[in-house]
């Protein structure tokens, strides 16, 4: 059989479909040799590739609101909303201490230098690392300090890490997209899951434990902050549609481009167009898509295995 390589995309909140990807490739007999990974991409592989797989899916599916927002240490200073101390804490809770490369399959991370925009494949030192540089999302989540550089997300300039498969030795790629059918979403008049008035924040107990560290004057503005994260209405798009369909319009570009000139074997396109960027607690519906979409492409894959 060829040496397989997965390339998992970024996508926030709708990467938890590769858990279902890896899910159903492995009960098809298709085991990846390579694994990489971008943004959400670059946290689930690091778990299959260190045997972590089983204990992340049963957080995401057991995952709601409240713990999401536990795991969000807010600051009002700094590069980005969110400081990821707590996502580090998560990481290292989860099993991902460890070193890449003394993991048993070939993984890389895909991260931007946020000084000259290059794109940066982490292959070696501690996983959970890497992760976080991977995952450090503009405008959420604040730069990650690495090696001397300022890393942000790696879906800035590879959305989709085909090329990394290609560089690492994959003889068969398989690519996961999640973000192909996402443009031209409206918005709808709906309320948000986390919905909450200006006055308190979404969830008293989780954004509470989020905050605890902040001097009560700065607290009180980021429980305001909170409230116009996630307003009532969608009538008007919030600072997270903006930041959500701006990162989307970017990545579509940039993923066209890439897959054009250098395009994976298999392309699999989970049908996600319904997830906003922050419907972390909607892992199981994830996971069913990533599931699905293998399943749908199986004829495709064993004609090239």
């Amino acid at each position: 059989m060829p040496r397989i390589g997965i390339a998992l995309g970024s996508g926030s909140a709708r990467g938890w479909a590769h858990i279902g990807v890896l899910d159903a490739l492995a009960e098809a007999g298709i085991h990846p040799e390579i694994v990489c990974g971008t943004s959400i991409g670059a946290l689930v592989g690091a778990a299959h590739v260190a045997g972590r797989l089983p204990r992340l899916r049963d957080w995401v599916e057991a995952a709601t609101w409240r713990e999401i927002v536990g795991l969000l240490d807010v600051r009002l200073t700094g590069g980005g909303l969110i400081d990821g101390k707590e996502l580090l804490s998560f990481l290292n809770g989860l099993g991902l201490a460890g070193s890449i490369e003394s993991q048993p399959l070939r993984y890389a991370a895909v991260a931007t230098d946020l000084a000259n925009g290059r794109e940066v494949w982490l292959q070696s030192g501690p996983m959970h690392a890497a992760v976080r540089a991977s995952a450090a999302l503009p405008g959420l989540f604040s730069p990650a300090l690495h090696e001397g550089r300022w890393l942000v997300d790696g879906g800035l300039c590879n959305p989709v890490p085909v090329s990394v498969c290609r560089a690492l030795g994959a003889e068969v790629i398989i690519a996961v997209n999640l973000n192909g059918d996402l443009l031209g979403r409206r918005f709808e008049a709906t309320a948000p899951p986390m919905a909450a008035p200006a006055t308190s924040p979404p969830s008293s107990e989780g954004m509470g434990r989020a905050l605890r560290d902040l001097p009560l004057a700065l607290r009180d503005q980021a429980v305001a902050l909170a409230g116009r994260l996630f307003p009532l209405s969608a009538a008007t798009p919030g600072y997270f549609d903006v930041l959500a369909n701006s990162i989307n319009i970017m990545q579509d570009q940039i993923t066209r481009t890439r897959l054009a000139g250098d395009p994976p074997h298999v392309l699999l396109l989970p049908r996600l167009r319904d997830m906003a960027l922050m419907d972390f607690h909607r892992g199981r519906e994830a996971i069913a898509e990533g599931r699905a979409c293998v399943e749908q492409a199986l004829p495709l894959l064993r004609r090239h295995l």
